[in-house]
């Protein structure tokens, strides 16, 4: 990170470990009465530290990973900046105007985004959309002809409905972009650069969140933002700390009932692979085996990958199989477990995807199924992210395999 956007930070995790109240933060009673329905009164660390800034108007330059409750610290500041009227420009939002916008990297990502705002912006009156690719773009467009406030959108159906003058971003007043090293990995950099050239001559303010801080995002905080403040929720460390991590070696003609036996003793898993059609693979088989589960990759049906999602939210489903398209897409609370069924590409990755559980310092249990010639793979990941675990042989009919939370696998005579 750049001295220039170190001089800006003021605060990491511990400076917020008192609980506050949404309303002690400022926000509005209609909010929070919205929230207390939810059962959301007490706001996480970097809720505390986004809210307080971005009501003072604030550029914010946040390192935090998801999960760690972004949504509400981006997001209600923003509805209230909106919704009171606080505009930095002259000119009045129309249909294809907002003066709010998220910018996220996937559809899914997306999708939850809006699911948490939408109701927090009707209480106050304002219309949010969700624009994203895979689904109907017309019907998107007569959504946004009858009232767009804010806008949540992917980088690239963003700017076809640009393209097509059907939304205008030049009187922005906020934009958030969430995610934005996700967003540089999938090469949306010139996506959203070319919202931020739009917005460069208007006053506005700009959040910007990120797991990391270096490279395009670097650049891009240094020429777009302005006297940042930033903020570190979480380091990759105390994320991994709060996971109990297994790297198990399996045997190829019984890696799938090692797979199934875990599964069934979680209420909710999440497996990853590395294809989508390894995935759809894994998801017939391990159906053959009991275990109820679906896929979610991209070349599903957006209806497909709603309803997947929608009925593992709903814990109707106990295991989502997904590629890494989900590694940071996915904002869905109680995941019991994370595997690994084919190994992530690095360090990153595993982060990643380990990610989906462990959330909002909840704990979670994240295994690695490995086959002989994945060793090598799974112990570089290990020394790159400090982890001492060993590797240990096991059977699917290991009883190990049904407490995996509580197991402590450096007494087993099995260590590799």
């Amino acid at each position: 990170m750049s001295s220039e956007i170190s001089e800006s930070v003021t605060s990491s995790q511990d400076s917020y470990a008192t609980n506050k109240t949404f309303a002690e933060l400022g926000v509005q009673d209609e909010l929070c009465q919205v929230l207390a329905k939810q059962g959301i009164t007490t706001a996480f660390p970097i809720q505390a530290m986004t809210i307080h800034d971005a009501l003072a108007g604030r550029d914010i330059c946040g390192k935090a990973k998801t999960g760690s409750g972004k949504t509400l610290g981006f997001g209600l500041p923003m509805l209230q900046r909106v919704a009171a009227g606080q505009s930095f420009n002259s000119s009045e939002a129309g249909p294809a105007r907002p003066r709010g916008l998220v910018l996220l990297p996937t559809r899914e990502l997306a999708m939850q985004v809006h699911e948490v705002l939408e109701p927090l912006g009707k209480a106050l009156g304002l219309h949010v959309n969700a624009v994203y690719g895979g689904a109907d773009i017309e019907r998107q467009v007569k959504s946004l002809r009858k009232g767009c406030d804010v806008i949540i959108a992917t980088p690239g159906r963003l700017i076809d409905l640009g393209d097509r003058g059907e939304l205008k971003v030049e009187d922005l007043d906020v934009l958030v972009l969430d995610e934005a090293d996700r967003m540089a990995d999938m090469g949306f950099m010139p996506q959203v650069e070319w919202v931020l050239r739009r917005i460069a001559e208007h006053p506005h303010q700009t959040l910007l969140f990120s797991a990391t801080l270096d490279g395009a995002v670097d650049r891009l905080v240094k020429r777009y933002l302005t006297d940042p403040v930033f903020h570190e929720v979480a380091s990759d460390t105390q994320t991994v700390s709060l996971m109990v991590h297994h790297f198990l070696n399996v045997h190829q003609m019984d890696r799938i009932k090692v797979a199934a036996t875990i599964c069934k003793s979680f209420d909710k898993t999440i497996i990853f692979c590395r294809t989508k059609r390894g995935a759809d693979r894994l998801v017939e088989q391990l159906q053959k085996e009991g275990v109820d589960a679906a896929a979610i990759h991209g070349d599903l049906r957006q209806s497909q990958r709603e309803k997947a999602l929608a009925d593992f939210g709903a814990d109707k489903l106990s295991v989502l199989v997904a590629t890494d398209v989900a590694a940071r897409g996915l904002h869905i609370d109680g995941v019991d477990c994370v595997m690994h069924f084919d190994p992530p590409e690095d360090h990153k990755a595993y982060l990643h995807r380990s990610g989906r559980t462990a959330r909002a310092g909840s704990t979670g249990v994240v295994v690695s199924l490995l086959l002989y010639n994945q060793i090598i793979e799974a112990e570089v990941i290990m020394r790159r992210l400090a982890l001492k675990r060993p590797i240990v042989e096991v059977f699917s009919n290991d009883p190990h395999l049904k407490d995996l939370a509580n197991w402590d696998p450096t007494k087993e005579e099995s260590v590799l």
